[in-house]
This record gives C-alpha cells, structure tokens and sequence, in this order.
C-alpha cells in the first residue's frame, strides 16, 4: 500500500474529512483540489466579516427607527451620531484590516465597497469597486456597482457600458436588466443620444429590458411592479400594455394587500381609460384602511370624469395630487398620463449584488 493510499484512508477517518482530502491530494501531487463545500480561511475570514457588516447595518437601522432623539436635543443627537459612527467605524476598520492582509482578494474590495454605498460614501466605495475590477474584470457584480455609481454620479455613458458589460459576463442575473432599465428610463435624454434613437425607442428599449428580466425572474413583484408603473411616464398612454402588466402583478400577489395595492393601479389606469365601471369595480375591492385615503380620491375623481357634458358651464374638473402606495414599498410611478389623477413617488432604487 503506498503512501497515497495510506494517506486516502487516514483522510477518511478525518473529522473534517473534504479538508482532508484536499489537504493531502495537494501535498502528495501538487495539484490543488477544490472540493465543494469546502471554505479556505480567507473565505471565511471574509465570509465572517461580511455577516458581521450585516449586523452592524442592521443594528444602526434599528437605532435609527427606534431610538433616534429629536433634532431639538441638540447634545442626544450628537452622542448618538457618534454613536453610529463609531459602530460602522468598527466595520470599516475591520475591512481596512482583512484588506491589508489579503490585498489581493477581488470579493474583499467588492464587499467593502458595497459597505460604504450602504452608508453613503459613494466616492469611498467607487475606488475599492475600482480596486476589485482590476483584481477581477470577469466578475460581473463589480460592472453592476460600478454601473450603479455612473448612474447616481451622472455618467451615464459609463452606466450604459458597464451594465451591457455586467449582462454579457452574465446574462442570467435579472438585477443587471433591472437596474439597465431603470437608467435608461430616467435618463432619456441621455438614453436618446447615446444609442442615437428616439424617445419611443429609449422606452422600448427600457421596457424589454424589464421583460428580459421578468422572464428571469417571473415571479419577482417587485421587478413586476416597476415595469407596470413605467408606463406612466409613456404618452401617448399605451393603455393595453399597461393593463396587461398590472393585470400580471395582479396574477403574482401573495397576500390581499398586494392585491389591493395592484387593483388601486389598475383603477387609476381604467379611470384615464374611460373605462369607469371597471374601475368602480376595483375600487370596491378595496377594503385595506391603508389604501382608503387614497380609494377615496379616486372614486372623487372617477365622479368628476362621468360627469355628462352640458351645455351649460361646469367647473373643472378636479384632478387629485396623492402618493399611490405601491403593492410592495417604494417604487417607481414617473410622471402620470394626461387627463388622470396624479400619483407621484420616487424611482426605485438601484439593486445591489454583494459577493455570495
């Protein structure tokens, strides 16, 4: 029996027997082995402090919801800053620290670029994406951060490049379609000139951005959600192929508050439509208390669009100003069609791929 197979059988009396195995294949040939399941310590190491940039932003966002003093108590608010800087120091010095003594792992720079996007440092953030890129151009999630920081920076040539770059590397990942259409639907302009088309086609192009990520991820409301609400800002107002969106949010809600959330857009859209029965009939759908603020101006809008014409003066109609809460948080409804009521909110933000 030769020393490989002795080696072998002691392997498989190990505790750690894939370690084992790795360990003594390397030793005995020189030809490292990467048996699956099995974490080098710097992986771990990373892994590790990866779990402990979680907590921590978790931990500061419980602060900040439950105990954050009033801006009047000017000593409170300032410990508790301090407070808060001295909780993300702790992780960004652990980083700093993981960094030197591995400066040459592509991921760390990832995650910790991505940490400081989450506590606002963009610029911080851009160098150590930056730093990852050149360790790892054939990682795709360091062309998305990247692409993320043109966007919010407002070099948008850029963002185009390195989104089309993120999905070439990757294109079964629909963060990378989603976060390319959101771009190119809100900077249009900037969208218009750099593909040399015009703005029906920019919107085209948005749009089957969204359905290539849908078709990757068909079950995903939110993904859903932002591409029914860009039809919003499309005039003329494509009124079947937004009902057609909504009506598949409608298809993949899980509870009735996304329900209700999903028949108040379709109401809006089929108050514009003219199509007031329909939309009478998804505004009594709506029994949530959330959504009765907002049920209520609608039906007052949907009132004034059936009033019949008379010959006799009438006074304008009104159309309402509200915030429309989304099905399933924050998303984004851009500017409304004409002759409907308006439903402002923010763009989505842009989603993030930390290293798994």
């Amino acid at each position: 029996m030769n020393n490989l197979t002795l080696g072998l059988l002691g392997a498989l009396l190990a505790t750690n027997q894939p370690q084992a195995l790795s360990n003594l294949v390397q030793e005995q040939t020189g030809v490292a082995v990467v048996v699956p399941g099995v974490e080098d310590p710097e992986t771990q190491e990373l892994r590790d402090l990866m779990e402990k940039d979680d907590a921590a932003l978790d931990e500061v966002n419980s602060w900040m919801s439950s105990n954050r003093p009033a801006a009047t108590d000017t000593n409170a608010s300032a410990a508790f800053s301090h407070k808060v800087k001295d909780r993300l120091d702790e992780v960004k010095s652990s980083y700093e620290h993981f960094l030197r003594n591995h400066p040459n792992n592509a991921r760390g720079y990832l995650a910790y670029g991505s940490f400081l996007t989450d506590i606002g440092d963009e610029e911080g953030a851009k160098v150590q994406y930056d730093n990852s890129k050149q360790l790892d151009p054939k990682n795709p999630a360091v062309w998305n951060q990247l692409a993320n920081y043109y966007g919010e920076a407002g070099s948008l040539t850029n963002a185009f490049a390195d989104y089309t770059e993120a999905i070439r590397l990757d294109p079964t990942e629909p963060v990378y379609y989603q976060n390319f259409a959101t771009t190119v639907y809100l900077y249009r302009k900037d969208a218009r000139e750099f593909y040399g088309i015009t703005e029906q086609q920019v919107f085209d192009k948005a749009l089957d951005l969204y359905q290539q990520a849908m078709k990757l991820a068909p079950g995903d409301l939110v993904l859903a959600t932002d591409y029914a609400e860009s039809y919003y800002g499309i005039r003329p107002l494509r009124t079947n192929d937004a009902l057609v969106a909504w009506t598949n949010c409608l298809k993949i809600c899980k509870d009735d508050n996304e329900r209700e959330g999903v028949l108040v857009h379709l109401a809006r859209i089929k108050i514009s439509a003219g199509r007031f029965d329909e939309a009478q009939a998804h505004l009594d759908a709506v029994t949530n208390p959330v959504f009765g603020e907002l049920k209520n101006r609608l039906e007052r809008s949907l009132a004034d669009h059936k009033q019949p014409v008379t010959n006799s003066p009438a006074p304008p109609a009104r159309v309402e100003t509200v915030t429309a809460p989304s099905p399933v948080g924050p998303t984004n409804p851009p500017p409304p069609p004409p002759d409907a009521v308006k439903l402002e909110a923010g763009p989505p933000p842009q989603r993030e791929q930390k290293p798994q």
